[in-house]
């Protein structure tokens, strides 16, 4: 897709070509060169628009989706939003169990765009019948001619990544890439980027920024699957190696707090003019970190998820982090 033609068919031929930003002011005092790649201008605001696009289409290569078919999923909110978007498009039904983690706007935003919304409790293992991965088994088992998308568990997850956002990164940097850094949700951006960079350039070093509540730090530092603390951002962090983690190349990771995160954030806003969710937050500090470890004279590229107005009822709203401390 070029993105300079101008007319397009539907809003799903937008999805992907995202641009790259330099960070300048916020990074000004600090070594190497950061980029960002602004996954917000995608269509449904998010990266997850890449996956869910891309695991649809290939269900309708193979027959599996059919007129009238239901897209069920389990999601923190980013992945519904882009499923519940194709599937108004495409003319399917949706359905999403979501974490009660999820802001309010995102919950309002998918119910906005047609998806049954089921919610669910967070703080429950993932075998827990209430938890959002087993609702979303149940709902599919009980809903005819439906499709479980199954993020989480997903090759079609690191493919998407490995065949878009890897490529574009490394066409519009030129190759001069040295590091590359995000948190994880399913693990599907880091695996999928970090597998074509690997294979571009074998010495890139691939870190994982992780917050406070999840297990995966520690994992990658230690070998032990330890949460410790907790964190207010949405849809990044885990308590066990998803399908899309087991060949990761991480070399090291990082564990970024909340104060952090956010401090990044409203300097993102203040100083580069971004509004962002709180997963920017945790990776563009992880890039600084990055940066830190390599030291002067390297190009650090992550990514920017999504906008801040998913999250105007909480990051971006005093009395919710003054109820968090």
């Amino acid at each position: 897709m070029n993105r300079n033609q101008g007319i397009y068919k539907n809003v799903l031929d937008l999805v992907g070509q995202t641009p790259i930003i330099q960070l300048n002011n916020i990074t000004k005092s600090l070594p190497g060169k950061y980029f960002a790649k602004l996954e917000m201008f995608n269509p449904g605001q998010s990266q997850k628009d890449r996956i869910a696009l891309h695991i649809v289409e290939n269900a309708e290569k193979k027959g599996i989706l059919k007129p009238g078919s239901t897209i069920v999923e389990t999601t923190s909110g980013n992945t519904g939003f882009s499923l519940a978007m194709i599937s108004m498009v495409k003319g399917y039904k949706c359905k999403l169990a979501v974490s009660d983690k999820s802001s309010i706007d995102k919950i309002d935003g998918l119910r906005a765009m047609g998806a049954e919304v089921y919610i669910c409790p967070a703080n429950v293992p993932p075998e827990d019948p209430k938890s959002y991965y087993e609702v979303a088994k149940r709902i599919h088992r009980e809903t005819p001619n439906s499709v479980y998308i199954n993020q989480y568990f997903n090759d079609l997850n690191i493919e998407a990544h490995y065949a878009t956002t890897g490529p574009e990164i490394w066409s519009q940097l030129d190759g001069k890439v040295d590091g590359f850094t995000c948190a994880v949700g399913t693990g599907g951006t880091l695996a999928g980027v970090s597998k074509y960079l690997k294979e571009k350039k074998e010495d890139i070093k691939i870190f994982l920024s992780d917050p406070y509540g999840s297990a995966l730090y520690n994992y990658y530092k230690k070998d032990e699957l330890k949460a410790e603390g907790n964190s207010i951002t949405e849809g990044i962090g885990q308590g066990r190696i998803t399908k899309n983690l087991e060949n990761c190349p991480i070399d090291l990771s990082f564990r970024i707090s909340d104060n952090n995160a956010l401090t990044v954030i409203f300097d993102l806003l203040k100083d580069e003019g971004l509004f962002l969710g709180g997963s920017s937050g945790i990776n563009v500090a992880g890039a600084i970190q990055l940066a830190k470890e390599l030291g002067p004279g390297h190009t650090i590229v992550t990514i920017l998820c999504d906008s801040g107005q998913r999250y105007q009822s909480k990051i971006w709203n005093p009395e919710f982090l003054k109820s968090k401390d």
